[in-house]
């Protein structure tokens, strides 16, 4: 796409969205997840709001990102939704926005190297935090 640096972060996020969804429903096929129910709850564990944040907020806290993606997400931050989900607050969906955004953003950038790379980490950081839990 060659216009995807005018995009709004919006429309940015509504890309990611559905590119990280992708990703996260073919690393629990691959983690031998198979059942509707199974599938879903551990689906949920990834693309929940609080994940996203704290995927992105860490990101930003360790410099993991490049300027540009850094704007990108600050893009996604500040963006005006309009509404926030009833199961979180203000703060953490426009964090889990700018996630989505920048991984829109790369997408659309024809990334794919980078956008690997970033989606891998936040996998293991999510599923790191999961083991901490347990």
């Amino acid at each position: 796409m060659k216009n995807y640096k005018q995009l709004n972060a919006l429309a940015l996020a509504y890309m990611g969205d559905v590119v990280y969804e992708i990703r996260v429903r073919e690393r629990l096929l691959e983690q031998g997840y198979v059942k509707p129910g199974e599938l879903h709850k551990a689906a949920v564990r990834y693309v929940r709001a609080q994940a996203q944040a704290t995927v992105v907020t860490h990101w930003l806290n360790t410099d993991a990102l490049t300027e540009e993606e850094a704007a990108v997400v600050r893009r996604g931050k500040n963006a005006k939704s309009g509404s926030v989900p009833k199961s979180t607050d203000v703060h953490t969906y426009r964090y889990a926005t700018a996630f989505e955004a920048l991984l829109g953003y790369i997408y659309l950038s024809e990334g794919g190297d980078r956008l690997e790379e970033l989606i891998g980490q936040a996998f293991e950081l999510l599923e790191a935090e999961k083991t901490d839990e347990s």
